[in-house]
């Protein structure tokens, strides 16, 4: 590939170099979304109500590892791209192997404790008595495929800080697609219920993640200058910690409300439970076209800022808003249309309609919200991507304490249906703050400078 070709987010229009980016992430991303729903349609078709209530238990705290581990990898990119952008390929080859090293040991560390403590935390979330052995034999497989997650996912995000984001889509179509025939088989013919669903999950991240490694390996060969000093480098490891922390927090904004307030809906029993389980797993669909949008604005102005274009950031940030509102016109549109049919691909014929209420009302309610979530990604992914991390990192501790204080204060009162209500609130609150902060331009000087 060309260097011009490579460079395409510092040079191309905005909107087509921010589309052309965040096209093939969207695809990535929802493939990585049905990578993890096909557990629940699977268990929920093939085993029944309960069996996708013990998915759905798990579902809060495995996607805080998911977004440790994505968050981490986003925010580690921003170094990547920043020395992509400068051409300074020895320092951006060093910044790469600090970060897999890391996120190894840190996934390693996270399984085994996360072995150790699975019960005791479905217990301590208040997993109802009846699906609480089956959440707990998930999670224990999930834990084993730790360090296959975070490897692809931080690989992705190096991937897309060089501007191939083509590469990750291609390796989560072949992943989905044999988890999907994994699942089918296991919870199917092998009958081995939720095990088998968290087994074929294990098999399809762990070969996704060594063919990831080997294109990595080979695309970094393409770029001049060799690795200086060690594979590890504590200085590198601190300048991508400054970004990668926050970042980290602000991918698990989402994941840490959902299992903090899991113990709230799980008070609600296994009916609900199911039910605003199966609307969860719409709304991780439905926000992937946002999350990709931010996740494309911050590699973009983490490229331009590396190559001193502040101008191009200011630009792209404006284009992202009508892409963004577009977007959410679609899916609103959808949602309201499909809820229904949608909710059902989770539960068998014959399901309790209390399940299939809760989860109707969750997802049509939180359709006509998407925009805020869209709002607060691209404006978070601007500061990201700057570096600008103090009002990123209040930003998204401020949404996600109102959103917790909402849920466990109004929901145990007048009903289940506040546990997503206060969701948009805080996407709202977190907008607002990022979007200021944006406006007085401090994120300028919060540039991530070459050592």
């Amino acid at each position: 590939m060309e260097k011009a070709e490579k460079e395409y987010l510092i040079h191309k229009r905005p909107v087509s170099a921010l589309l052309l980016f965040a096209l093939p992430m969207m695809l990535g991303n929802f493939f990585q979304q049905v990578y993890t729903m096909a557990d629940s349609v699977i268990v929920g078709r093939f085993v029944g109500e309960d069996a996708l209530a013990a998915v759905g238990a798990s579902y809060s705290l495995t996607n805080v590892f998911i977004s440790i581990a994505i968050g981490g990898g986003v925010g580690a990119s921003v170094i990547t791209s920043q020395t992509f952008g400068r051409r300074d390929y020895p320092r951006m080859k060093r910044s790469v192997s600090t970060a897999l090293l890391s996120f190894l040991a840190i996934s390693i560390a996270l399984g085994a404790v996360g072995l150790l403590l699975s019960e005791k935390i479905m217990v301590l979330l208040n997993t109802p008595e009846n699906i609480l052995a089956d959440a707990t034999t998930y999670l224990n497989i999930y834990f084993l495929g730790l360090p296959f997650l975070f490897m692809y996912n931080v690989l992705s995000s190096m991937f897309n800080a060089l501007g191939r984001s083509r590469v990750p889509l291609y390796l989560l179509i072949f992943s989905s697609l044999l988890n999907i025939g994994l699942d089918i088989w296991m919870v199917g013919p092998l009958k081995m219920g939720v095990a088998g669903a968290a087994w074929a999950t294990l098999i399809a991240q762990g070969i996704s993640a060594v063919l990831s490694f080997s294109i990595f390996l080979r695309e970094l060969k393409s770029y001049p200058g060799k690795l200086e000093g060690k594979c590890f480098d504590l200085g590198e490891l601190k300048n991508m910690g400054r970004v990668a922390l926050p970042s980290i927090l602000q991918q698990s904004t989402v994941s840490i409300g959902m299992m903090l307030v899991q113990s709230v809906v799980n008070s609600f029993g296994s009916q609900m439970l199911a039910g605003y389980s199966a609307a969860m797993r719409i709304e991780s669909i439905a926000i992937v076209p946002m999350s990709a949008m931010g996740n494309a604005i911050s590699s973009y102005t983490a490229q331009n800022v590396g190559a001193g274009k502040e101008d191009r950031v200011r630009s792209g940030y404006r284009a992202s808003y009508g892409i963004v509102f577009a977007i959410a016109a679609v899916i609103c549109l959808l949602i309201q249309l499909l809820a229904r049919p949608l909710i059902s691909l989770f539960m068998e014929e014959g399901g309790s309609a209390l399940a299939f209420d809760t989860g109707i009302a969750c997802t049509q309610f939180m359709g006509w919200f998407y925009v805020l979530i869209g709002l607060k990604m691209i404006s978070d992914g601007v500061l990201r991507g700057a570096g600008d991390m103090t009002m990123f990192t209040v930003a998204n501790l401020v949404n996600l304490g109102l959103r917790v204080v909402l849920a466990v204060t109004l929901a145990p009162r007048f009903g289940i249906q506040f546990v997503w209500m206060a969701v948009p609130a805080g996407w709202l609150v977190n907008y607002l703050i990022s979007f200021f902060e944006y406006r007085t331009g401090k994120w300028k000087k919060a540039l991530a400078q070459p050592k």
